[in-house]
C-alpha cells in the first residue's frame, strides 16, 4: 500500500452508511441544531459521495500527466471541502452564491508572466469565504490581493525548493519533546524582532499559548498542548519529514491562513491556468524557462497528498476546534 492508499484508507471510514450518520448526528448537536437526526440521515449519502467523487478525481490525478493534473487535484479537492462543510453546515449549499468560487484571478496574463509573482483577488462571497468562515472562523477581507509566492511559502514541503531559489521560506523546527521545538535565532534577524516581541505577537494575532525563549543562537518554542495540523498556523506540518516548520511574515496575511485554504487557492489559480492559458501553461511544462516549473511541480506533488491528509486529520480530529 503506497501512501496516497494508506491517507484514502483513514478516509474511507466514513464509508459506512451507519457510522457516518451517527458522525454526522453528532456534529450537528454540537451546533445546538434542533433537527440533527433527520438533517444526519439526510446529509450521510451525500457526504459519503463527496468523499468518493474526491478519490475518484484524485486516483485520477495520481497518473495524469502533467498538464492535466491542476484540474483534477482542484475539483477533487472542493469535493472533499465540500464534505468538511456539510459537517458544520448542514445545509450548505443554502444559496447559489456558495456554488461560486470565491476568488478571481487575471484572466489575460501579461508578458512576462511568472506564476509566482502572480495574485488572485478575494470575493466577498461563495465558497472560499464560506470556507474560512466556517471551518477557521475567519472572515476574509473582500478585494484583498493575494501573492502566489506568499502562499507557496507556507507549505513546508517546498522548503528545498524555495532554499535553491534564494526565495522566502519556512524554519524547520526540531523538536525536543512533545511540547518543546528548537530551531534557528535567525528567524528573529528576519522578522527584527526580539523573542518577547514575537512571543506576544504569537499570543496576540495568532491566539496560542507558548513562551518563545532564545537561547544560545536558538529559539525554542514551549507550547501547552502538542500542535495540530491544521490549527496552529503559522506551525506547519511537513508531511514528507514529520516535523513543524514556522513560516511568518510581516508583509503578508497568509500566515494567518489554514493550509487547507493555502491549497485551494494556489490549486484554483493552477487551474485556471491549465484551462484557460494553454499557450503559457503548454510553453512551461516544454521550455521550463524559470523557477515556476520546478516549483508548480513540487507543489501538485505535495498537494496530492497533502489536500487529503489535511482533510482526514481535520474530519477525524480536528474540527472540534471549531465547537470549543
Amino acid at each position: 500500500m503506497n501512501y496516497l492508499d494508506e491517507i484514502w484508507s483513514t478516509i474511507s471510514l466514513f464509508y459506512s452508511a451507519s457510522s457516518t450518520q451517527k458522525y454526522l448526528k453528532s456534529c450537528y448537536e454540537k451546533l445546538l441544531h434542533k433537527d440533527s437526526e433527520s438533517l444526519s440521515f439526510q446529509n450521510c449519502p451525500t457526504f459519503i459521495y463527496y468523499l468518493e467523487y474526491a478519490q475518484t478525481y484524485y486516483k485520477q490525478a495520481e497518473i495524469a500527466p502533467l498538464t492535466i493534473k491542476p484540474v483534477l487535484l482542484f475539483y477533487g479537492y472542493i469535493q472533499l471541502l465540500k464534505a468538511c462543510l456539510l459537517t458544520v453546515d448542514p445545509n450548505y449549499p443554502s444559496s447559489t452564491s456558495l456554488l461560486a468560487h470565491g476568488v478571481t484571478t487575471r484572466k489575460r496574463k501579461k508578458q512576462q508572466y511568472q506564476f509566482l509573482k502572480d495574485e488572485i483577488k478575494i470575493q466577498k462571497s461563495g465558497l472560499y469565504s464560506h470556507l474560512s468562515e466556517k471551518l477557521f472562523l475567519t472572515k476574509q477581507i473582500e478585494g484583498e490581493r493575494i501573492i502566489m509566492n506568499d502562499l507557496l511559502v507556507q507549505i513546508p514541503e517546498l522548503y528545498n525548493e524555495l532554499l535553491f531559489f534564494n526565495k522566502e521560506r519556512s524554519y524547520p523546527l526540531t523538536a525536543i519533546t512533545a511540547t518543546t521545538y528548537q530551531t534557528t535565532n535567525k528567524i528573529l534577524d528576519t522578522l527584527h524582532m526580539s523573542d518577547e516581541r514575537l512571543e506576544t505577537l504569537l499570543k496576540k494575532s495568532f491566539k496560542l499559548t507558548l513562551d518563545v525563549k532564545e537561547e544560545k543562537q536558538k529559539l525554542y518554542f514551549h507550547i501547552n498542548r502538542p500542535f495540530s495540523y491544521n490549527y496552529n498556523h503559522p506551525f506547519r506540518f511537513n508531511l514528507f519529514t514529520q516535523n513543524f516548520h514556522f513560516s511568518l511574515s510581516q508583509n503578508s496575511h497568509c500566515p494567518y491562513l489554514g493550509e487547507i485554504l493555502i491549497h485551494y487557492l494556489l490549486l484554483y489559480n493552477l487551474s485556471m491556468i491549465a484551462r484557460y492559458e494553454t499557450e503559457w501553461w503548454l510553453d512551461l511544462m516544454k521550455t521550463n524557462p524559470n523557477e515556476d516549473f520546478p516549483i508548480i511541480q513540487k507543489f501538485l506533488n505535495v498537494t496530492l497528498y497533502k489536500g487529503p491528509f489535511l482533510i482526514s486529520k481535520w474530519l477525524l480530529e480536528e474540527n472540534e476546534f471549531i465547537f470549543m
